[in-house]
């Protein structure tokens, strides 16, 4: 990996570019530059999600998260480099297993509200997605590896399912999609 910035206001950035991890200069517009961005985004979030009140298994799972997304970021960073482990998805695959096996199954669409943890779960989630289709968008341009791709996917799955746990801290439940095409239905 490349030195330690020990600089922050470099000025090399005031033309435009930026450096990526192996010391090339791309656009600050590039593909690779966006998909490092949603990821950095995404952990952002998760950070503020950290700051509330989480059981101590979510906590500790998001923690653990924010560190593999350090690690794509990472990956993304340095063209043909690998950071993220499958060992990682599997980990997400375990956690979503555990989670989902606490959850009523859904009959309804639910809305992405609830909780205020719930709901910026739900925010995380679809700046995953994003995160998602940045990197499917990079990879029709560079080689990367797969773990990025389903890291985002599994953890966008994740997220969703923790949203509807934290819906469920202290009693309470998701928060369901009132539609008036099933409603009339059911007259």
């Amino acid at each position: 990996m490349a030195n330690r910035l020990t600089q922050i206001a470099t000025r090399t950035g005031d033309n435009g570019t930026t450096g990526l991890g192996d010391n090339t200069r791309v656009s600050k517009n590039s593909l690779r530059v966006h998909a490092m961005g949603d990821v950095d985004e995404l952990n952002s979030h998760i950070g503020l999600l950290l700051c509330e009140p989480v059981p101590e298994g979510v906590r500790a799972l998001l923690v653990e998260v924010q560190h593999q997304l350090f690690n794509l970021g990472g990956e993304l960073s340095i063209p043909g480099f690998e950071l993220l482990k499958p060992d990682a998805v599997l980990a997400l695959d375990q956690a979503l297993a555990e989670h989902n096996a606490t959850l009523p199954r859904l009959a309804e669409f639910i809305l992405p509200a609830g909780t205020r943890a719930a709901s910026q779960a739900h925010i995380c989630r679809t700046v995953a997605r994003r995160a998602e289709r940045t990197v499917v968008e990079l990879e029709q341009q560079d080689a990367l590896k797969d773990t990025p791709r389903h890291y985002l996917n599994r953890l966008s799955d994740l997220l969703f399912v923790l949203a509807r746990v934290l819906n469920r801290v202290d009693g309470g439940d998701d928060v369901y999609w009132k539609s008036e095409r099933m409603a009339r239905a059911s007259e």
